[in-house]
């Protein structure tokens, strides 16, 4: 069983770093998919980037393209979201997923293709 557990989050000014990281309390994920996600103010959750089990495929959306970066180095290590150039519009709340043997022909940015959430970690970008 995967359970997600977020970490990292907090508060920084305009124009800074902030990494976040998701690991499983449970399984390992080295069989998953992982997805990361936000929900800013106003707004429906919405895709962030994602990364394939096999770390073949990384995606991001446009918006944080350039600026953020998904990395996973092992199987037993967690998957991180690096966010540099941090804007106020990031605020928000970030989940991250998980779909096994989840590819780049998975839907990897659509909520429904996952199968496990974490609690999400608050990020809070102040101008």
């Amino acid at each position: 069983q995967v359970q997600l557990v977020e970490s990292g989050g907090g508060s920084v000014k305009a124009g800074e770093s902030l990494r976040i990281s998701c690991a499983s309390s449970g399984s390992s994920l080295s069989s998953y998919a992982v997805g990361w996600f936000r929900r800013t103010q106003g707004k429906e959750r919405q895709f962030v980037g994602s990364v394939s089990w096999n770390r073949v495929s990384i995606d991001y959306d446009e918006s944080v393209k350039g600026r953020f970066t998904i990395s996973r180095d092992g199987a037993q290590t967690p998957v991180y979201l690096q966010m540099n150039n941090l804007k106020p519009d990031d605020t928000g709340i970030y989940y991250c997923a998980a779909k096994k043997y989840g590819t780049h022909f998975s839907n990897l940015d659509r909520e429904t293709t996952y199968e496990y959430w974490g609690q999400g970690t608050q990020v809070t970008v102040s101008s």
